[in-house]
């Protein structure tokens, strides 16, 4: 792969969210070539990450929300150096489609990590270890989170985001990636880079997934790919199990290690078994 050019794209409507996600990137990328793209009156992810990849320069694009939080100051070194191996890298994802949620799948193909700050809960960060096999990269995957998906510019463009479909701001990502999968390309999970992700889901008691809303795409997500085996489930549940609290950012460092990792993946298993 060529000399690294990472274009940052973020749909925000929040002004000190853009910021501190600006600081953030500009931070890890210092010391590459880079351009941040911020869509503030996108009608959809995916209308808005369509717009931006079509104003972006760069041959690494990172489609990004405006409240994650990245701590592993080699983000940059990372990701370039995977790029030469991989089409498009998320941070959790699944090895299989089973319904519009792609935490549905389940063990044992869930991948990844996510880490939560909430609103509801200010003194404490909930970490959710999914799934782990290969360390650092999983891969093998069919469908990823949309916090943050990175791809190559030619994969991005081929595949495309579906504003006709997802006019919305659920599953845009499911359907990004899926799609990617059915073209083959080779998607992954980046296991070893520690993160903070302020998601809305989790600001209110309310279960988002079960919302007139998501359901909504998620019967729009059933209808496109129903012959690749997705179906829409009578509930769906939001996925915080296999958690725990930690304190500080620290302590989630700390803990952010291929050994806490694949103890949790065992864990897991013998719960689900």
């Amino acid at each position: 792969m060529k000399e690294p050019f990472f274009s940052i794209v973020v749909c925000s409507i929040d002004p000190w969210k853009f910021a501190q996600t600006r600081a953030c990137y500009e931070r890890l990328l210092a010391g590459y070539r880079h351009e941040i793209l911020g869509i503030h009156d996108a009608r959809s992810l995916a209308e808005g990450y369509g717009r931006g990849l079509t104003r972006a320069c760069g041959n690494i694009i990172v489609f990004s929300h405006d409240d994650v939080l990245f701590l592993d100051p080699d983000f940059g070194a990372k990701i370039a150096a995977r790029m030469a191996d991989w089409d498009l890298l998320g941070f959790a994802g699944a090895t299989r489609v089973t319904h519009p949620a792609w935490f549905g799948a389940n063990w044992p193909h869930l991948r990844g990590a996510v880490c939560h700050a909430s609103q509801l809960h200010p003194m404490e960060l909930s970490l959710t270890v999914f799934g782990v096999d290969d360390w650092p990269v999983s891969g093998g995957i069919h469908v990823l989170d949309g916090l943050c998906m990175i791809a190559r510019r030619e994969v991005a463009e081929r595949v495309g985001f579906d504003a006709d479909t997802f006019d919305g701001w659920h599953l845009y990502d499911c359907d990004f990636s899926f799609a990617a999968h059915l073209a083959g390309f080779r998607i992954g999970v980046c296991c070893d880079i520690p993160y903070i992700h302020a998601s809305g889901s989790v600001q209110t008691e309310e279960n988002v997934y079960a919302s007139r809303d998501y359901l909504k795409y998620g019967r729009r997500f059933v209808e496109k790919y129903a012959a690749y085996g997705a179906s829409m489930p009578d509930a769906i549940k939001a996925a915080h199990a296999n958690g725990c609290c930690v304190r500080d950012y620290g302590a989630l460092t700390e803990m952010w290690t291929e050994a806490v990792f694949r103890r949790t993946a065992v864990v897991v298993a013998r719960q689900a078994a």
